[in-house]
């Protein structure tokens, strides 16, 4: 998938995330509007579960639900960046987004 500059969805998410500095949170689909991919919300996903080395665990679904099966990983460096994280629920606390940013038009 390429945006009509020929980027790469691959090469855009990678670029958004090794961009986010430790605290900051961004859902799927943000990452996707910031890669010029609008939409791509589960293209953004499946980047992130094939890729290495990307700090994954800074991107939640848009109700700041944790990663399935990673929660208690994710939950752990969110918290070492200082995110409050309900662990119980596996969300972040409040359902809220620190640092997100806003994608409206």
């Amino acid at each position: 998938m390429a945006t009509r500059t020929g980027r790469s969805l691959i090469g855009a998410v990678t670029l958004v995330l090794l961009d986010t500095v430790p605290g900051e949170v961004l859902t799927y689909g943000e990452v996707a509007t910031l890669a010029g991919f609008p939409g791509a919300a589960r293209a953004v996903g499946r980047v992130l579960a094939q890729s290495e080395g990307l700090p994954w665990w800074r991107v939640v679904n848009s109700q700041g639900r944790l990663v399935p099966g990673h929660e208690p990983r994710q939950a752990e460096l969110l918290i070492k960046e200082g995110v409050a994280v309900d662990r119980s629920r596996g969300r972040l606390k409040r359902g809220r987004i620190p640092n997100s940013v806003t994608t409206s038009p």
